[in-house]
């Protein structure tokens, strides 16, 4: 069977099994849309998680970067991961404890006052827009390749399917869906690494293959050294980037990861505090065995595809480089004439373009793997990116239905009524997030990496001090994240998109890029709010009792429950 025939009939599997399970698990009440009436196991909602967490940033983009990037790649693994064991330790059991659904509405409690709910809402809605953008451009890449369609149609299509289960079953379709995509979406990365790891090395790890001698001979992270250096590239194995700039993106993405506000949301589908902990622990394993294997996927891709196609000559390139060139995500120009094809940095004399994106999608077929192994990582792409949008489109919906409406403007909205206007707000938000998957500002992991950078300056602060400091008030909270968000929206757009070509290490604050400047908003949002709660009054009493109760679980003794 073609490429074409298995794609259709392993997505469309996939996806009819997705769509069977939201009509299945459709949502009856406001508590099933949220919070998938908080009756999930640990184990299922651990890979529900993972799945949330794994976005197509993760999937498709994350190993093409370090296949592109090599050791400066890096910190996105580093920062991920990172961010994920903050959240699942510092936030998600205090969170669940307090017992709201959404931030904003842990912001507006926590802070007494409809502003801070208010700042939170905006901020929730802002970061998750910035972030689905990429998830659809990821479902444009995967369709436009596989399905043989123009991005814009894939892009589509990827909109009206999401559509249908986040609004049909909320979060208790989305969390079944999530358990189903997380198992395609981790055989679908596997399958195909194991299987280059045993072409290129004969180990059928592919975290050990990375660092295994090549059957040829040599070792694999010796040759990509090699084979880059000399077309004029760093080193694989060498960092551009400066130590502080590493650090500020690392902890930017691991602070930004902790305070993304669909993944904490998962914490509350469970019975108890007890399996929120559990959930994450499981959620972790299933994360890290994509990790961990994304530095192989990368290193065996770069490998394979200077292999088949420099100094080769144009007119007999390689299957895969003519399946992705309709894409337009790959292109060849023979600037000199002499028929090869040159791959080297300067780009007045480099002939080969390649989106990084298109990295690990095209990874089996530069390896020459069976068709039902391509078609296979399509449907895993897909996966990645479909649950991650739907877990944000989830986001938007309650942000806007929940914190907005019943919680600032209509309060004595019916449930009914308010079910319905989660679903309009749902269907609102992915027909924006497709525009925006349309016309992207940036690539995937570029896009993703900023919705972390505001989530850093923003959210982090107000829900650290919310939980662990019994003076912080509701001044200090609205002044912090407004500090916050301003200065890196500001930073990031002027580097961005006013002044690109400053763009450059010499006129960063200290140079520190932009990807990793949330941290610094970080930063200036703890400072402002710990200095105006100094001189502002303190929360009033219930609220400081209600903080004692969240730290000190019951019946440890001295806490005496409040309720």
């Amino acid at each position: 069977m073609s490429i074409l025939a298995w794609t259709y009939l392993i997505v469309g599997l996939s996806f009819a099994l997705y769509i069977g399970i939201a009509i299945w698990s459709r949502a009856g009440s406001t508590k099933e849309f949220y919070v998938a009436g908080g009756g999930v196991s640990p184990l299922a909602n651990g890979m529900a998680t993972a799945a949330d967490w794994m976005s197509a940033a993760s999937f498709i983009s994350m190993a093409g970067l370090i296949s592109f990037m090599g050791y400066d790649g890096s910190v996105y693994l580093m920062g991920w991961t990172g961010g994920y064991v903050l959240l699942a330790l510092l936030l998600a059991p205090y969170l669940r404890k307090f017992g709201k659904f959404t931030v904003p509405d842990f912001v507006g409690d926590r802070y007494y006052s409809k502003t801070a709910r208010l700042v939170a809402v905006v901020c929730a809605i802002f970061i998750s827009f910035t972030y689905v953008a990429g998830q659809m451009r990821g479902v444009g890449i995967v369709f436009s390749r596989f399905l043989e369609v123009q991005i814009e149609t894939g892009v589509i299509i990827g909109m009206i399917i999401v559509l249908f289960y986040a609004v049909l079953g909320g979060m208790k379709g989305i969390t079944y869906t999530q358990v189903a995509q997380y198992c395609v979406l981790i055989f679908a990365y596997m399958v195909p690494a194991i299987f280059i790891s045993i072409l290129l090395t004969g180990n059928p790890i592919p975290q050990l293959g990375l660092g295994s001698e090549l059957k040829e001979g040599g070792y694999l992270l010796d040759k990509l050294d090699g084979m880059l250096t000399e077309l004029g590239f760093t080193a694989y194995t060498d960092g551009s980037k400066s130590t502080i700039d590493v650090f500020f993106i690392t902890a930017a993405l691991m602070v930004g990861t902790a305070g993304l506000p669909h993944v904490i949301v998962r914490f509350f589908t469970v019975p108890k505090v007890k399996d929120a902990r559990l959930s994450a622990g499981y959620a972790l394993i299933f994360i890290a065995i994509l990790y961990t294997a994304a530095p192989a996927v990368g290193a065996f891709g770069m490998y394979n595809m200077l292999n088949t196609t420099v100094d080769k000559p144009i007119n007999s390139m390689p299957q895969w480089v003519g399946n992705w060139q309709k894409t337009k995500l790959i292109g060849i120009e023979d600037k000199n004439g002499d028929g090869l094809v040159q791959y080297v940095k300067d780009p007045a004399v480099n002939e080969l373009t390649i989106d990084k994106d298109i990295m690990v999608l095209a990874n089996p077929e530069i390896a020459q793997l069976p068709n039902w192994v391509i078609a296979l990582v399509a449907a895993g792409g897909l996966a990645a990116a479909l649950s991650t949008a739907a877990g944000l489109l989830l986001v938007i919906s309650t942000s806007i239905a929940h914190d907005l409406l019943k919680k600032s403007f209509v309060p004595d909205i019916t449930e009914k009524k308010e079910l319905l206007a989660a679903r309009v707000a749902a269907a609102v938000a992915v027909v924006i997030a497709g525009y925006f998957g349309i016309n992207p500002p940036g690539f995937v992991a570029e896009v993703v990496a900023f919705a972390f950078g505001l989530a850093a300056a923003s959210f982090f602060p107000v829900i650290i001090m919310g939980i662990f400091s019994k003076t912080m008030n509701k001044q200090g909270a609205i002044w912090g994240m407004i500090t916050g968000l301003v200065f890196t929206i500001s930073y990031i757009s002027y580097f961005k998109f006013i002044s690109p070509e400053l763009n450059t290490p010499d006129n960063w604050l200290f140079s520190i890029s932009p990807e990793g400047i949330g941290t610094v908003g970080m930063i200036l949002n703890f400072i402002v709010s710990f200095v105006i709660s100094r001189f502002t009054p303190p929360p009033p009493l219930h609220v400081q009792e209600l903080i004692e109760d969240i730290r000190v679980p019951r019946g440890a003794g001295a806490a005496v429950s409040h309720h």
